[in-house]
């Protein structure tokens, strides 16, 4: 089984059962109590259906993009749909949030919330990141949360991206980034890629992929040491960036 083919499983599982548990990142805090730790306020989480809250991130690009009433945005790997849901908020009834996710399950079940609450300006996209089904330079801002590292060829998302926008739209991307190498059982492990480690990429690296994809004004907005259900030898090796660039 490809890397791929295995994570696609493995979040189908999740988008079905609505738990995060793997044996990379363990059980434990609830998927709201995960949504806090990783970066969402209280009040952005009263603002999205329950169901969109999986527990599932390394931040919260929707809070830190600037959004504006009237912008297209873009979600890489929607998930079960929290950030679609909070941009929707954010660029009101004259915007438009798109969420993008290979995993049918996932697609499914955040359709199934957009209909249920009557969200008139979200929609959910079944396809792949490295192949984005969306038209050339239609979208303002393109987000992302923890996915992008989940993808074995990164430099064609950041391309798919860089297609996608308008001229001088921009891009507000939470991931994780590595700092020094991880162990080479850690890096073929396939529960290790599902658990957002395994596919980081080392930090510089993450960004001069940003930048070789066109983009410039390439900075780092924030980072933290990500320690949330992260290995003991890997402690402190692991950090959570938010960065924002433009097409030029």
């Amino acid at each position: 089984m490809k890397v791929k083919e295995f994570v696609k499983k493995r979040y189908g599982e999740i988008a079905q059962t609505g738990e995060s548990c793997c044996p990379s990142c363990g059980c434990g805090p609830s998927a709201t109590d995960m949504a806090l730790r990783i970066g969402y306020s209280k009040e952005d989480l009263r603002e999205v259906p329950e169901a969109s809250i999986m527990g599932l991130g390394c931040g919260n690009p929707a809070a830190l993009a600037g959004l504006k009433e009237g912008e297209t945005v873009l979600d890489l790997g929607s998930g079960g749909g929290i950030d679609v849901f909070l941009a929707a908020k954010k660029v009101g009834a004259g915007g438009k949030a798109i969420g993008v996710d290979m995993t049918e399950e996932m697609v499914r079940r955040a359709r199934a919330t957009a209909s249920k609450y009557g969200y008139e300006n979200v929609e959910f996209r079944l396809g792949e990141i490295e192949n984005l089904p969306i038209e050339d330079s239609s979208v303002d801002v393109v987000i992302s949360n923890c996915v992008i590292n989940l993808s074995p060829d990164k430099e064609k998302v950041f391309q798919e991206a860089y297609r996608a926008l308008k001229p001088s739209g921009r891009i507000m991307i939470s991931d994780l980034v590595t700092e020094g190498e991880l162990p080479e059982e850690v890096r073929k492990s396939f529960d290790a890629w599902a658990g957002c480690i395994a596919g980081a990429l080392e930090k510089s690296q993450y960004l001069d992929t940003i930048r070789r994809a066109g983009f410039k004004n390439v900075r780092i907005v924030s980072e933290s040491t990500y320690n949330i259900n992260v290995s003991q030898e890997l402690r402190g090796k692991i950090t959570s960036l938010q960065v924002e660039a433009y097409k030029s």
